[in-house]
């Protein structure tokens, strides 16, 4: 007859062992090395779309200072302010989830959820403020002088493709956080060790720095 299926998890007190594995040790080392190889490819990423961003500044530096200050700035110092923020409260999550306190590692998650968020919406603001503009790159893009209006385009372009990236990893970022809350509230065995919410903090500071990165690139352009 049929044999029945073993387990997908045994648990090990407070370490939760999947069957693969033949120590927690070994599975803890898994996370950290599938954690930091997925985290140098998105470095590797982000350092080109940086490098072909400088590129095209430095050969055309002198509209694309003219075109960086239609951006928001004090929206853009803003949103460095929440995530700075972010960082500190998943960093106490993490902390929490080390010591066990289940309770606040749970609120802790949730401020940093509700930071991102509100990060996502300042951004929202700022796109419509570049579309009422018609800074939007395309046929209706507007720009004065209009002889650099095609440089002036390529700058929004590149603009939007860098923070509408970093956006996208932000919201990937409030997606894995909403579902390890979740898993927290429930107390899911898969989460009553605080090895999977480190790898959420490392991936959530890596988002941090790409904005600390950002931030400078797009809105602080010397003259």
């Amino acid at each position: 007859m049929f044999r029945r299926r073993q387990p997908l998890v045994q648990e090990q007190g407070r370490q939760t062992l999947s069957i693969q594995f033949d120590t927690p040790e070994q599975q803890t080392e898994s996370y950290i090395v599938g954690m930091w190889t997925f985290l140098v490819t998105e470095i590797m990423f982000f350092g080109a779309v940086f490098a072909i961003y400088l590129v095209y500044r430095v050969a055309n530096h002198d509209v694309f200072y003219l075109a960086h200050l239609k951006l928001d700035i004090p929206l853009g110092f803003f949103n460095t302010l929440v995530l700075l923020t972010s960082s500190l409260t998943m960093a106490l999550t993490v902390h929490f989830a080390q010591r066990g306190d289940a309770r606040k590692q749970l609120l802790f998650l949730l401020v940093t959820m509700a930071l991102a968020c509100t990060f996502l919406v300042v951004k929202g603001f700022e796109y419509h403020h570049k579309y009422v503009e018609g800074l939007i790159p395309g046929p209706n893009f507007r720009f004065e002088p209009v002889e650099h209006l095609r440089v002036a385009q390529l700058f929004f372009s590149l603009y939007f493709a860098m923070t509408g990236l970093h956006a996208l990893h932000v919201a990937i970022g409030v997606l894995v956080m909403a579902i390890m809350a979740v898993l927290i509230a429930i107390r899911h065995p898969s989460v009553q060790d605080f090895v999977p919410v480190e790898m959420v903090g490392l991936y959530w500071h890596f988002v941090d720095i790409v904005w600390i990165f950002l931030f400078p690139l797009l809105y602080l352009i010397p003259r």
